[in-house]
């Protein structure tokens, strides 16, 4: 498992460009609260460590995680966000539920990726049980929130190069 070799919230900072400039959407699971809101506070937080303006971030709530992907189309459709981070938790059960939700997750933020001119970054965590959840909503493997702000910063950055011709 790559997590067990590396800490999520990990990174060299200088390595990172402003994000004073972005605005940045997050969709967040209600479903295993405790999870995702370590995760959204990790996200936040590594952003505001990078210059965003508090007012440049959006942060909505979904009723599970299969409803990120929606809430993702919506603030690409209806908000001028740069980037948009969905952080979830869907930890594995008796039943084939969690591969359905997984899967179905993973496919559609794809898609929003191919449709949309807005880097969604994926932060859902698929765990065997709550302890290895936990462990990476800011235990000992680090925070995904903080990853996943980073890439989000990283993609803001490199269509604003690529795209606009940008220079940061």
């Amino acid at each position: 498992m790559a997590t067990q070799n590396k800490n999520l919230s990990e990174y060299d900072p200088t390595t990172i460009p402003s994000a004073a400039n972005m605005k940045i959407g997050i969709a967040v699971s209600e479903w295993n609260t405790e999870v995702t809101e370590a995760l959204s506070n990790g996200a936040i937080n590594t952003l505001l460590k990078h210059d965003i303006n508090p007012n440049n971030i959006i942060k909505r709530y979904v009723p599970g995680s299969f409803e990120l992907t929606a809430a993702g189309k919506y603030f690409a459709e209806y908000t001028d966000v740069d980037a948009v981070i969905c952080l979830g938790c869907v930890i594995q059960g008796e039943t084939p539920h969690f591969d359905f939700v997984c899967q179905g997750v993973t496919q559609g933020m794809t898609e929003l990726n191919i449709k949309y001119s807005v880097p969604f970054i994926f932060g859902l965590l698929t765990t065997l049980n709550q302890q290895q959840a936990l462990d990476r909503a800011g235990g000992k493997h680090g925070n995904k929130g903080d990853e996943a702000a980073i890439t989000a910063i990283k993609m803001v950055s490199l269509k604003r190069e690529l795209i606009l011709g940008e220079v940061l």
